[in-house]
This record gives structure tokens, sequence and C-alpha cells, in this order.
């Protein structure tokens, strides 16, 4: 009779637990050695600082192998793999997007492979360096998308010079009339975005009257420019932002601008989120070895403290210093939080959530 371990092995689902294999380091050489003559990886993604000035040059350096970064929005990255391939061109080898984006792009229409089974490096496979004891996967199957951040998002940023933390104390302050055409936000009405993901949060929660008075009532201003937001607040042109991000606000915090991130409003329940991305393994891969060391040292602790530093973000390793963060920022253990990078949530209900407001907000 076969032993479960060896049956959790045929299907690519070994627990954590198992001892890593003891060939590993050959596999890795010859995988190094080959992704050396293929010479470079084409990764898919979001633009960070981060990859630009720290991670290309620090991989390259490391493993002789040369990072090719195709920046942008997630839809529009999505969109040009698509025509690619309907063409037959397969570029991308990994992907480094939103839940949304993998989930309901890269997995439902089948364009990554299984990434379980390309780890290799005992520090990514070994379950004690992860808080949830093993790799910690997002997708139905558990094997495509690799989740490496988990942070509980900021519910709102204010200018203190224009709103005092004492009017932000609850959700319902956002209402006052008081703030009427003094917020600003990215688009509520989209499937994925930190301006859906909010109203979404919003709309779960509170109902379809709470979004209603927030985002028409109020006269929010909304753009898709998000430093733009950043600097409306520090300037006070609109001194209450609900999809500012730490990483582009902490600056302005540094040159003395009074901006207070917010992470707890009386009736509504903190959330947690993946960003800045998740990581992906493209399918027929065109450089299928480069990607392989491509993204087992993007799991590693190295890269990962590099991002949660870069965009101030707590992560799922059990290695990483997170003393710089605001503790406000870092989930605790045995508390359930709402969950933006659910599968179900996202892949499900966020859609027909979305779908709602769009229609409350009457925009197609």
């Amino acid at each position: 009779m076969r032993t479960l371990a060896a049956l959790l092995l045929t299907v690519g689902l070994a627990p954590a637990c198992l001892a890593q294999s003891p060939d590993w380091q050959k596999s890795w050489d010859e995988t190094l050695a080959a992704a050396r003559r293929e010479g470079k990886v084409v990764v898919v993604g979001s633009p960070h600082p981060e990859m630009r000035n720290e991670i290309i040059p620090k991989f390259t350096a490391r493993f002789g192998i040369a990072v090719d970064f195709i920046a942008g929005k997630s839809g529009e990255n999505v969109e040009r793999v698509r025509i690619e391939r309907s063409s037959g061109i397969y570029a991308a080898d990994a992907y480094m997007v939103g839940s949304s984006t993998a989930l309901n792009a890269l997995y439902a229409e089948k364009m990554i492979a299984p990434l379980a089974p390309l780890l290799l490096l005992p520090e990514v496979t070994d379950g004690a360096k992860w808080k949830s004891g093993k790799p910690p996967f997002i997708d139905p199957e558990g094997r495509h998308i690799l989740r490496l951040f988990s942070t509980i998002d900021s519910l709102v940023f204010i200018n203190t010079d224009f709103v005092k933390p004492a009017e932000m104390r609850s959700v319902d302050d956002l209402l006052d009339p008081k703030w009427k055409g003094k917020i600003s936000t990215e688009d509520p009405t989209l499937d994925s975005g930190s301006g859906g993901n909010k109203a979404a949060n919003f709309y779960n929660q509170l109902g379809p009257d709470f979004v209603r008075k927030l985002y028409v009532d109020q006269k929010p201003v909304i753009s898709r420019t998000r430093r733009q937001f950043a600097d409306w607040l520090a300037r006070g042109t609109y001194p209450i932002c609900l999809t500012c991000r730490i990483d582009d606000t902490r600056p302005l915090q540094e040159a003395g601008y009074k901006i207070l991130p917010i992470y707890q409003l009386a009736g509504l329940k903190s959330r947690v989120n993946s960003t800045p991305f998740t990581l992906t393994a493209a399918d027929k891969a065109a450089h299928p070895n480069a990607m392989r060391v491509f993204v087992n040292w993007m799991a590693s602790k190295e890269a990962v403290e590099i991002y949660a530093r870069g965009d101030d973000v707590a992560t799922l390793r059990t290695d990483v210093d997170e003393s710089f963060l605001d503790p406000a920022e870092v989930p605790q253990p045995g508390v359930v939080y709402p969950d933006d990078a659910d599968a179900t949530y996202r892949s499900v209900d966020k859609l027909e959530i979305s779908a709602k407001i769009r229609a409350l907000l009457k925009k197609p």
C-alpha cells in the first residue's frame, strides 16, 4: 500500500513538514547552470522602485541572470499577455501581480503553471519559515499563486492640519457634511485596485446606503494617479484620502507634513490585504530555468524583506524583522480578519459586490 506521504507527493501537495529532498542542491545547481545559459528572465508586474533599485541589481549580481521587467497596470499587462498568447507568443516567465489579477485572470484563464513543484530552496520550502506553517498558496488548488504578504489595510489617511484625529474615530465620521468635497479616492467601481477594494469593503460591512452617502453625497474626487493622492493630502487640497499608500506618504511625513494613517475606525472591522503582489509562474515559460531561480529567490527572506521595507508591509515569513512597521499594520496571531485575498471573496463575492456598486453609482 502506498503511504500517505507518497500519495501527497504524487499530486504535488506534499505536507510542509516533509524533509527537504537531500538532492535539492544538485537540482538547484543544475537549474542555475541552465538558467545562466538562458541568460534572462522576463517578469511582468506593477512598477515598484524596489524592483528597479534593489531586486534587479541584486538578482543579476547574485545569479548572473538579467531581468527583463515589463511594468504596467495589471489590466494592461494582462491584455498584452492575452494578445501575445493569441498569436502564439509566450514571452512572460513570471508574474508579480495583485490577488485579483492572479485569481480572476491568470489562474481563471489558465495562463500560469503550478508554482509549488518549482520551489527548491530549503528556506522557501521549510514550513517553519512561514506563519501559516507552509508556503501560503491562495488559489483553490493550493499550488499556483503564492502569497508573500499580509498587512492590515489602512482605512483612511488624514492631514491633521485640517482634520483632527478626534474628528475621525468612527467610520460614520466620513459622512460628516463638513468633509463634502474634501475626500479623494481611486475609482470605487472597478473590480480590482485600491478604489474598488475599499468600496467593496464598505459595501460588504456597511451596506449600500453607506456607499451611496460616501461616494455620491460626499462628492469625493476620483483619480487614477497614485502620487497625486499623496500630494493632495499633503497640501490639504483633499485632506482625507481613502486610497493613499504608506510608501507614498512616508517621504512626505519625513518632510514634516502632518499625515496620519488610521487603521481602526469604530463600526468597521480591519481587513488584511496581499499588497504589493502575489507570485506566479507563467505556463510555457520562455526561460523556464531562469524563471525557477527567480521565483525561488523572490520567495526568500532577502527578497521579501526588500519589499517589506520598501512598501511598509507585513510578510508571511517568520524570519523577517518587522520591528520597523507600525504595530497596527501587523495582523495578530489568532485574530480572524476579513481577507481581501481570499479566493472565494475575490473571485465570487467581490465581483458581485462591484457590480452592485456600479449599479448603485450608475456606472456601466
